[in-house]
């Protein structure tokens, strides 16, 4: 229930802890699962103290057991192992400190581990979280590669010293985490927060040692999965050996099955690579060699027809058909030029045969008036009527006599017999 309070009518420190105390009495026991991060046993003490952690959030609780109920699984259990405590919450009311009075302690069997494991893997692989198209590629050749480890641990070692012997001149941004127990989780979340942050930073490594189950559980938290997933730099999981398969290998870009094999992966080996661009090199001089060839051979080839090597054959066939059709054609036109001059000579003969000079140069002249008009009746010209008498070498003018005319009949035709 909810306390009417006011600044003129507080709560005594006392009487807060009190009611706390109270509420929390009410709640009933909780089955509550963590990792053992802090166990004190006391020699001849009844009571064991001990600290369940939980690493996903980087949040504690103290419990308190009496000593038959830890003994029952002493064996098993210590520092570092993950348990489920059957525990009532308690509250001290002198320090105001909140505590669980465990009644029983099981600890977690790897099966039941692996089975948790599995139901998480399909929780997130049904978000889409491991789906293929989320993953991004790899750059050929990183300038920064950011590098999340145990510190001075062989997995640091491997990565460092297989990347730099593959290429020199690569650089890392290491970040030394806790890579098992109860800080892992949280630490190796800021480090990959980072490094991701970073923006030369060009591909971020998680590299870790085979270990136990138990050993590699950090790497398979829900907390770590969402934050890799959520990279905008690509993430290469090398957790382990072959035979581990934490959650991190699936929501990661790239899975390396060792950290060498990390390394191989991250960067191009110098030696390869010049190899690979001695071998193109060579291709390519191949190519342009067998191309140049060819084209030799085709140049040759064209060289060697008759219309190339001698170029001039062609001309000369070409003339002697050109001289023999302009011969021809000289010779048609001969012909057709005397035959029109003949028949220009015929025709010139006719009309000169035909024409008013001929008949004028036989003595004939022909009687113009004044306007030009050809004189043809004796009835068309009057006495005293001036003409004008056209001849052959000329023309004279004449005068009409005034007596009269006579008119001549046409000359009659004789038949003959």
């Amino acid at each position: 229930m909810a306390v009417n309070t006011s600044p003129e009518t507080p709560l005594p420190v006392g009487e807060v802890s009190r009611l706390i105390g109270g509420w929390i009495d009410r709640l009933g026991a909780v089955w509550v699962e963590g990792q053992i991060t802090q166990l004190s046993r006391r020699p001849g003490a009844g009571v064991v103290f001990l600290t369940l952690r939980d690493p996903s959030y980087d949040i504690s609780v103290g419990v308190t057991c009496y000593r038959q109920v830890f003994d029952a699984v002493s064996d098993v259990v210590s520092e570092g192992a993950r348990v489920v405590v059957l525990a009532k919450p308690e509250w001290y009311a002198p320090r105001g400190q909140l505590s669980l009075r465990a009644a029983e302690i099981r600890p977690v069997g790897v099966g039941e581990l692996l089975a948790r494991l599995e139901q998480l893997k399909k929780t997130l692989a049904a978000e889409g979280l491991f789906a293929p198209e989320r993953k991004k590629p790899l750059p050929f050749l990183p300038q920064l590669v950011g590098l999340v480890c145990g510190r001075a641990s062989a997995a640091e070692r491997d990565v460092l010293e297989n990347a730099r012997h593959r290429w020199p001149a690569v650089r890392f941004e290491v970040r030394n985490v806790a890579v098992q127990g109860v800080h892992a989780v949280p630490q190796v979340v800021q480090a990959v927060k980072e490094l991701d942050e970073i923006d030369e930073v060009d591909v971020i490594v998680v590299a870790r040692g085979g270990g136990s189950v138990e050993d590699l559980l950090p790497f398979s938290d829900e907390q770590l999965i969402r934050v890799v997933s959520s990279c905008r730099t690509p993430v290469v999981s090398a957790i382990g050996h072959e035979p581990d398969t934490p959650l991190l290998d699936y929501v990661a870009d790239v899975r390396a099955s060792t950290p060498t094999d990390a390394a191989k992966k991250v960067v191009p080996d110098v030696g390869e690579e010049f190899e690979r661009v001695r071998m193109l090199r060579d291709r390519a001089r191949r190519c342009v060699q067998a191309f140049v060839d060819r084209e030799e051979r085709g140049l040759a080839q064209a060289l060697a027809r008759p219309v190339i090597e001698d170029p001039h054959r062609m001309i000369d066939e070409r003339a002697d058909q050109v001289a023999a059709l302009l011969d021809r054609g000289r010779r048609t036109l001969g012909h057709h030029l005397d035959r029109a001059d003949s028949e220009l000579t015929h025709t010139h003969a006719r009309v000169v045969a035909l024409s008013p000079a001929a008949t004028l140069k036989r003595g004939y002249a022909v009687l113009q008036k004044t306007d030009g008009h050809v004189v043809r009746d004796p009835d068309e010209v009057t006495g005293d009527e001036v003409l004008r008498a056209r001849v052959a070498e000329g023309e004279f003018v004449v005068r009409v006599d005034a007596g009269p005319f006579r008119r001549t009949s046409p000359t009659p035709t004789h038949r003959a017999e």
